[in-house]
């Protein structure tokens, strides 16, 4: 990577609709497995990227940020870097890791003291140098004297900082972050006085996850919505290993845009990083407001599908139900978009309130659809209603005579179940309490539904579930 490309990928990020934050930018470089996803997962406090002893597990950047003697700073871990590999997913990598150090005010080249020298750190050493970037040498698992001592030996390449550290055990990485603060740039001060980056910039952002099977167009999703290849793209299934976040500024609103590794049934998961990336995927779904579930148009709505689809439904998120690759349904033999809505909602019958969107993420047809209803469905699951708008509706609605008797049936002399009122409790999702009385406690599925329904229609969930709790009360 030349000077000239590290400037091709600057003017790039500049022109993408990306925004990093306004916090300064650090990222995370080194050659495979010496540790940079572990050393990422201690700076930002969690567990973020995936670690495990198979090079090139983390392929795609990942954001975080972290905070030290009073800086805040985003952290970007990147793939391992092999400068001279032609191969698909390594050259990507390398493509990656250009767009992270162009955005980057300082960098943190980790390297292994337990190998020593290699000759592909005195390639990346030349590679960083041409950056013109304050580059701050990590020298990982140093967990013990003799190995501390070793990572002198890395003065070599003329740089400045050389730290010991054991990301692992966290020795020596309070002294990385001294040496990161000290290179960060001064804090710029906004028109309103507000330091650059303090909690008083912060706005509340849309948490969109992008979930769904292998290959089915996930990443190229995200990069149309991003304008730019922010992860990487290939035929091979299972590219994607990381949830990779990445914001989003938009007609004045923020989207955190999350892309998921696809999710497989559990028998077909043989690599540990796989199995990893998949509970990783279900993890970004207990984060997220909305989840986009992306169906392949050209193979038709699948069992897993629908079961990918109740994994957003169980976290509690509102669902968009995106078919990919419909530009390549041929000829629409295989049915208009109603009959294959008729299909896909045949096998997601829990799913009968969520919108549908028939897209090509390689094209852009109707990808643009899909925010704003993000936006509404986001507007819908922070719906409180009122206490009176909500006897209103108990009135109109549920204490009507045209409302179905709520079960169970009579036995035995037993009298029926009788909802008394009804209450919200919580939001995100949107959460009510029915208080019943008389019979025996348990609300059957079909009175329920039939709540979930109305209240839906009366006060527009837009794309969001609705969770029923009962509270019961015998009648003396």
């Amino acid at each position: 990577m030349t000077t000239g490309e590290i400037n091709t990928a600057e003017d790039q990020s500049t022109q993408a609709k990306v925004e990093t934050a306004v916090l300064p930018l650090v990222a995370i470089v080194g050659r495979p497995n010496v540790g940079k996803s572990t050393l990422f997962n201690r700076l930002v406090g969690e567990r973020r990227s995936i670690v495990g002893d198979e090079p090139g597990i983390t392929r795609d950047r990942i954001y975080g940020e972290a905070e030290w003697a009073g800086r805040r700073f985003s952290i970007v871990d990147t793939g391992g870097i092999v400068p001279d590999d032609d191969a698909l997913i390594p050259s990507n990598i390398l493509k990656q890791a250009e767009f992270a150090i162009s955005e980057a005010v300082a960098l943190v080249w980790v390297v292994d003291t337990r190998a020593g020298l290699t000759p592909l750190d005195e390639e990346l050493a030349r590679l960083l140098r041409t950056t013109g970037k304050t580059v701050l040498v990590a020298a990982n698992k140093a967990d013990a004297v003799r190995l501390e001592a070793h990572a002198g030996e890395f003065h070599r390449f003329g740089y400045e900082d050389v730290i010991p550290l054991s990301a692992e055990q966290g020795d020596g990485v309070a002294e990385l972050l001294d040496a990161v603060v000290q290179h960060l740039p001064e804090r710029e001060e906004k028109q309103d006085g507000v330091a650059d980056g303090s909690e008083g910039t912060a706005r509340r952002e849309v948490r969109l996850a992008i979930i769904g099977r292998p290959n089915v167009g996930k990443s190229s999703l995200l990069n149309r919505l991003l304008g730019e290849d922010r992860v990487i793209v290939s035929p091979v299934a299972g590219t994607t290993r990381d949830a990779v976040d990445t914001l989003l500024e938009q007609d004045g609103h923020a989207f955190r845009l999350i892309d998921t590794a696809g999710i497989r049934r559990k028998g077909k998961t043989d690599e540990m990083a796989e199995k990893l990336s998949v509970l990783m995927a279900r993890r970004s779904l207990e984060r997220a407001d909305v989840a986009v579930v992306v169906v392949d148009a050209t193979e038709g709505v699948v069992a897993l599908d629908a079961h990918i689809a109740g994994y957003a439904v169980d976290a509690g998120c509102s669902v968009i139900i995106a078919v990919n690759k419909w530009d390549a349904v041929p000829d629409k033999l295989t049915g208009t978009p109603a009959a294959f809505e008729r299909d896909l909602r045949d096998m997601m019958k829990f799913l009968d309130y969520a919108p549908v969107v028939t897209i090509s993420a390689l094209k852009g047809q109707r990808v643009e659809r899909l925010l704003p209803l993000a936006l509404r469905a986001n507007e819908a699951r922070n719906r409180r209603i009122t206490t009176s708008q909500l006897n209103d509706f108990f009135q109109r609605v549920i204490d009507s005579p045209r409302a179905p008797t709520a079960p169970a049936p009579v036995k035995g002399g037993r009298s029926r179940l009788h909802v008394q009122y009804v209450t919200q409790v919580g939001v995100r999702p949107p959460r009510f309490v029915v208080f019943t009385a008389g019979g025996r406690a348990g609300l059957h599925f079909s009175y329920e539904r039939y709540l979930q329904n109305r209240l839906r229609e009366e006060f527009d969930f837009f794309a969001t579930p609705l969770r029923i709790i009962e509270r019961h009360k015998k009648r003396s």
